[in-house]
């Protein structure tokens, strides 16, 4: 896990663990019920769906990279003030 800031938002940025996933596996993992081909665990596919939508609620962006070793790193920016990213 780590923070930070940047001249315009301030982000927190998770790396995790899991299967191997492809770069056009990623954007279906934000939409609701949707989990890798290889999901494990008890999950319902909610996790990244209701972090998308706080974050642009609050005006902000949210983006996921695969990780080589599998996992993702999921990195979410929240604007110091009320400008929009362009969402």
């Amino acid at each position: 896990m780590a923070t930070g800031t940047t001249d315009a938002a301030a982000y927190i940025e998770i790396a995790n663990t899991g299967p191997v996933l492809a770069p056009d596996e990623i954007p279906s993992l934000f939409e609701a019920f949707q989990r890798g081909h290889e999901h494990r665990g008890n999950g319902s596919g909610l996790g990244l769906a209701v972090v998308r939508t706080i974050t642009v609620t609050h005006h902000g962006r949210v983006t996921a990279v695969p990780r080589t070793e599998g996992g993702l790193i999921v990195r979410v920016e929240l604007p110091h003030r009320r400008r929009e990213f362009g969402i």
